[in-house]
């Protein structure tokens, strides 16, 4: 599979099993899951024809581990819009986590905090290279330090996802750092 269809495939997954599954015909269930037989059935059916071998090399070769195929199911790890419960446990984070993002959101950031806009939660990355990589996806990143020990320890809850993305519902401003 040349690089271009790897990527196109990665993208149709994502659109269909984090945003709109309904576009193609899928019901995910209570926690994202839906039956590969189905995710190919109607992939085909919508003009996107690929085989079970493409989507597991997509899903072991995806550098950011963005899907997860368990027996005959398949599910993106986290980033949905559309409500799924990911039956995550509950984690202890590290005292540090980073969130990437662009000059242009830090006046809202620093008043409103992280909010998870059109996402179920707030995605944070456990290091500052990769919340780098995230951020650059807008433009020229700016890394925020979170203070996830404080949070803890104040109450708030957090997650981690199979491809060790933290999730929380969202993150007071007083928990962030920024560059200045």
């Amino acid at each position: 599979m040349t690089d271009q269809r790897s990527v196109r495939l990665s993208k149709y997954l994502a659109k269909h099993l984090r945003h709109q599954p309904q576009r193609i015909g899928l019901t995910l269930d209570a926690q994202g899951w839906v039956p590969v037989d189905e995710l190919l059935s109607a992939a085909s059916h919508h003009g996107f024809p690929f085989s079970r071998a493409e989507l597991a090399a997509v899903v072991a070769g995806n550098d950011k581990r963005r899907y997860t195929i368990e027996g005959d199911r398949i599910r993106a790890n986290q980033g949905h819009t559309v409500p799924v419960d990911l039956d995550l446990p509950q984690a202890v984070p590290p005292a540090h986590l980073f969130h990437g993002t662009v000059a242009r959101s830090l006046a809202a950031i620093r008043e409103e905090g992280l909010r998870p806009m059109s996402r179920h939660a707030v995605h944070l990355s456990p290091d500052r290279e990769t919340a780098t990589r995230v951020g650059a996806r807008r433009g020229r990143p700016v890394v925020l330090t979170v203070d996830a020990g404080a949070m803890h320890r104040a109450g708030h809850v957090f997650q981690v996802s199979a491809n060790g993305v933290w999730l929380t519902s969202g993150v007071p401003a007083a928990f962030l750092r920024s560059p200045d």
